[in-house]
């Protein structure tokens, strides 16, 4: 399992496995209350991206991410 270094490489990574394999590919999101942590994973049963943060100002963007990976798996195309 590879953690990304950086967010902008773990939102690329994520959407790039997505679309190329939108059937095969699981999203979960894990928060650790003792370690104040929160954890993403985007798998297709072959690759596999994950990132964590324990940094507030980084929910704004998972929100954002998980709104336009649910919009992906909603649309049509």
């Amino acid at each position: 399992m590879v953690f990304a270094k950086s967010w902008e490489d773990f939102e690329i990574a994520a959407e790039n496995m997505y679309i190329a394999n939108p059937c095969q590919c699981r999203f979960t999101m894990k928060y650790t209350h003792q370690k104040n942590q929160v954890v993403l994973k985007l798998t297709d049963n072959v690759k596999c991206v994950q990132f964590k943060t324990e940094v507030l100002s980084d929910l704004k963007r998972i929100e954002k991410f998980s709104g336009n990976l649910m919009w992906l798996m909603a649309s049509k195309e």
